[in-house]
C-alpha cells in the first residue's frame, strides 16, 4: 500500500480509502467491498461493526497487517483464501488452493438436491467430487437423518473437506474416488455433483482469481458431466435422483443427454442470477 499509510494519524476511513484504490488500480471487481471485508478481518470485526471506527486512528501493527492482505488481494488472489473461510447455505468453510472456493450458484445445487429428498427418510447421498466438501457437508446438516458421501480424485481437496467436517462438527464420509472409472455402487436415493466443466479452450476467459488460484483438475473438463450422469444411470436406487451443476449454455445439451439415458422428470433450474445452472432428472421406477 501507499507510504502514506504508514504515517502517524491514520484512520481506519482513511486507510478503508487507501485500500479500495490500490485494489481498484489492480483490477479487484468489487474494491470498496473487499476494502471492507479484509479490514474487518484484519481488526476481528463484523463489516457493519467497522463503521462504528471510521474514524478511529491505526497502531503500526495493524497497519502492516492490513497491508499484507491488501498486498494479497492487489495480487488477484481470491477474497475468500486471503480470508481463509466463506460462507455457504449458513456454514463458514476453510478456502484455500486446494479445492474450489464455494459459490452462491452452487447453492441451487442443495436446494434441488434437499427438494428431492423431501419426505425421504435416511437418504443414502453420494456427491461426485466433493472439493471442500460443500454441497455434501449442507445437505448433512440441512437433512436430518441424510448419510451423506462425499468422492474425490483430489486428496488435497478430501484434506480440505476433513478439516471443514471437523470444522463444523458435521459428519460425512469421504472417500478417493476416480469419477471416470464408475461411481461407487449404492443404491443412493441422491447424487449430486459439480464437476469439472470448462473447457481448457475458455482459460483465457476466466478471472484471473480463477485462472491462476483455483485448481485446474477440478476446473477443467469436458468429459466429467456426461461421465457422472451415466454413472449415476447405474448406482441410483428406482426413483433416485441426480442434480448436476453445469457451465452456461451447458443445460439443454446435459437435459438432452438424460432424456436419452432414460432419466424421467429432467428439469433445468436457474441460479441466483438467472442462469440455467442445474439439470438434475430421476431414475425411473420399473
Amino acid at each position: 500500500m501507499p507510504a502514506v499509510s504508514e504515517a502517524a494519524g491514520v484512520t481506519v476511513r482513511g486507510l478503508l480509502r487507501e485500500a479500495a484504490d490500490e485494489l481498484a488500480v489492480a483490477g479487484c471487481e468489487s474494491p470498496g467491498v473487499d476494502a471492507e471485508l479484509l479490514l474487518a478481518h484484519a481488526f476481528g470485526v463484523s463489516r457493519s461493526q467497522l463503521s462504528l471506527e471510521l474514524s478511529r486512528s491505526l497502531d503500526p501493527s495493524e497497519l502492516e497487517s492490513v497491508r499484507r492482505l491488501v498486498e494479497r488481494r492487489a495480487r488477484r488472489e481470491p477474497l475468500q483464501h486471503v480470508l481463509g473461510t466463506w460462507g455457504f447455505r449458513g456454514l463458514v468453510l476453510k478456502v484455500d488452493r486446494r479445492a474450489l472456493i464455494p459459490r452462491p450458484e452452487t447453492e441451487t445445487v442443495v436446494e434441488r438436491g434437499l427438494a428431492l429428498l423431501h419426505g425421504v427418510t435416511d437418504p443414502r447421498v453420494l456427491d461426485v467430487g466433493t472439493g471442500s466438501g460443500a454441497i455434501a457437508l449442507a445437505i448433512a446438516d440441512e437433512h436430518a437423518g441424510a448419510r451423506v458421501t462425499g468422492i474425490d480424485v483430489s486428496v488435497e481437496a478430501l484434506e480440505l473437506a476433513r478439516e471443514n467436517a471437523l470444522l463444523t462438527g458435521i459428519a460425512i464420509e469421504l472417500g478417493e474416488h476416480d469419477l471416470f472409472k464408475g461411481l461407487p455402487l449404492g443404491p443412493w436415493d441422491l447424487v449430486v455433483s459439480n464437476p469439472p466443466y470448462v473447457a481448457p479452450s475458455d482459460r483465457g476467459q476466466l478471472q484471473l482469481e480463477v485462472r491462476d488460484w483455483e485448481p485446474p483438475l477440478a476446473l477443467y473438463g469436458v468429459d466429467a458431466v456426461p461421465a457422472v450422469a451415466r454413472g449415476s444411470q447405474v448406482v441410483l436406487r428406482e426413483g433416485g435422483a441426480l442434480v448436476l451443476e453445469v457451465g452456461d449454455g451447458q443445460a439443454g445439451e446435459i437435459a438432452a443427454l438424460l432424456g436419452r439415458l432414460g432419466f424421467v422428470d429432467v428439469r433445468v433450474s436457474r441460479d441466483m442470477s438467472g442462469r440455467d445452472r442445474v439439470v438434475e432428472g430421476r431414475r425411473p421406477v420399473g
